[in-house]
């Protein structure tokens, strides 16, 4: 399936800028394919495997569930059911095929409302989502009619989740196994990136944003989204071990630090879209993922994490090179 995105992608790049950078792309996913150490890989693909063969009648991607329906009796819908569960945990959606429901960790949808008045326009622009996880960005933004839709992202689990919601919906959505440092630095070949939940894992926050840079055409537009706090142009949080139980956070600026980093790697046209505290709503344990999330990693007055940190904030800026 890895080597069939990369297929799909080829179609899709031809006659653009980007058909330019295809060859590297194809090359890193192909390395990376070769040294995939997922014990449950199998496991994962028998699940998509066993998907049964559905008839899809209605593709709704602008609802708040992905939602794909049509006729689907007794034993189909026990087999999609299995095959679904054994893709657990489902971290982003929801998603609902054949009145399956996946309710995920997060309700991606709460976010995608946020952005979506000042969403770029997509339509034939050449897209890019970096740290994609499984796929629910790119399936809304697929309803926008782009000409390139890809997404990177290295958890497996993830693709496999996109696979198996790609093989009823049918979007032109495409995904491929790589981490953005393993992207070419200069790689100017798209209308608009997106950066959504990744500058926070990054331990050299500015360098992404300007790994982001290299990503773009000339005018091409960012779609930032990432954890900040409270305060001045002087304000930054450095977790110590743990952020919210999270072990790989590292900088949390203001939204005014944050945008004077923007300012000062030659970003233009600096929008704050929105800024707001993540709530139990958002993000929360489900039968989809049952591990701790977001209740188990704040106080008992919800206001501070555990470690005695500032709840998470989150803010979303569009930029344009």
């Amino acid at each position: 399936m890895f080597k069939a995105q990369l297929n799909k992608l080829k179609e899709q790049v031809t006659n653009t800028e980007l058909s330019a950078g295809f060859n590297q792309l194809s090359t890193l996913t192909l390395d990376v394919i070769k040294n995939i150490n997922q014990g449950d890989l199998p496991r994962w693909q028998q699940a998509y495997e066993n998907l049964p063969n559905l008839t899809t009648e209605l593709i709704d991607l602008r609802a708040d569930a992905i939602t794909v329906s049509g006729s689907c009796n007794d034993n189909q819908k026990q087999q999609l059911l299995t095959s679904l569960e054994t893709l657990i945990p489902w971290r982003k959606g929801p998603f609902s095929l054949f009145d399956v429901e996946i309710d995920a960790e997060w309700r991606s949808d709460m976010k995608w409302q946020r952005l979506l008045d000042s969403l770029p326009d997509l339509t034939y622009k050449t897209v890019l989502d970096v740290g994609c996880g499984n796929g629910y960005y790119l399936l809304k933004m697929a309803a926008y009619q782009p000409q390139v839709l890809l997404g990177i992202e290295p958890g497996i689990l993830q693709h496999v989740q996109f696979w198996a919601v790609q093989k009823y919906a049918q979007t032109m959505a495409t995904m491929l196994p790589l981490k953005i440092q393993q992207v070419p630095k200069s790689f100017p070949y798209f209308d608009v990136v997106f950066s959504m939940g990744v500058l926070y894992h990054r331990k050299s926050p500015i360098e992404h944003i300007e790994h982001l840079k290299g990503l773009l055409k000339p005018k091409g537009e960012l779609i930032l989204e990432t954890l900040v706090v409270e305060g001045d142009a002087q304000t930054c949080l450095v977790p110590g071990q743990r952020y919210a139980q999270m072990r790989n956070v590292w900088f949390l600026p203001s939204v005014e630090m944050l945008s004077q980093w923007l300012d000062r790697l030659g970003f233009k046209h600096t929008t704050v879209i929105d800024e707001s505290y993540t709530t139990l709503t958002e993000q929360r344990a489900t039968d989809w993922m049952r591990f701790h999330s977001l209740a188990e990693f704040l106080n008992k007055d919800q206001s501070k994490t555990i470690e005695g940190h500032p709840p998470p904030r989150r803010v979303i800026i569009r930029c344009q090179k």
